[in-house]
């Protein structure tokens, strides 16, 4: 069922019955199976696509200097999307071993992507920073990947959990 002309309180209380609602314009689908949606990948993503892309359009640094940290919810919250408080109590009713999984992959891109922000930003013009922006990139994707699984129920809530220092540690060394 859609969320068009619907109340705000009404909205609350059709997410505490059932989910997902009708796809549509900025109404962002929720995983039946997990209660997810595959929306809070685009935070991480379109991150990732200004990493690979700053070495060739420099301009590109003030998107890159905007991207902040967000949790899930954090970022539905922050959304203009018509059904966020959907999409928000339907994380919150989710398997809990399913939300830490998540959280923890989304710990990982965030910390990850927020140092190398940084560096890139306060060397951009080295080719260390560069070459960090280059290596990110194609070490992050892989994350996200495993969030996309964690979202679309494929993945075993559990598996491929990373420690967020061991993962910067292990890119930073390459």
């Amino acid at each position: 069922m859609g969320m068009t002309g619907r109340t705000t309180g009404d909205a609350t209380a059709a997410a505490s019955t059932s989910y997902p609602p009708a796809p549509g314009a900025g109404i962002p689908p929720i995983n039946p199976r997990t209660g997810l949606s595959t929306d809070y990948l685009n935070h991480f993503t379109e991150a990732v696509m200004v990493l690979e892309m700053i070495t060739t359009m420099p301009e590109c640094v003030d998107d890159l200097k905007a991207w902040q940290p967000k949790s899930y919810c954090e970022h539905f919250a922050a959304s203009r999307l018509s059904n966020r408080e959907t999409v928000i109590a339907a994380y919150h009713r989710a398997d809990p071993a399913v939300r830490e999984a998540l959280d923890r992959a989304a710990e990982t891109l965030n910390v990850v992507l927020a140092k190398t922000r940084n560096v890139v930003v306060s060397h951009r013009t080295t080719p260390e920073a560069e070459a960090l922006a280059r290596r990110a990139a194609s070490w992050l994707k892989p994350l996200i990947a495993r969030m996309a699984a964690v979202i679309d129920g494929g993945s075993t809530p559990g598996s491929g959990r990373h420690d967020c220092q061991a993962a910067i540690d292990a890119m930073l060394a390459q």
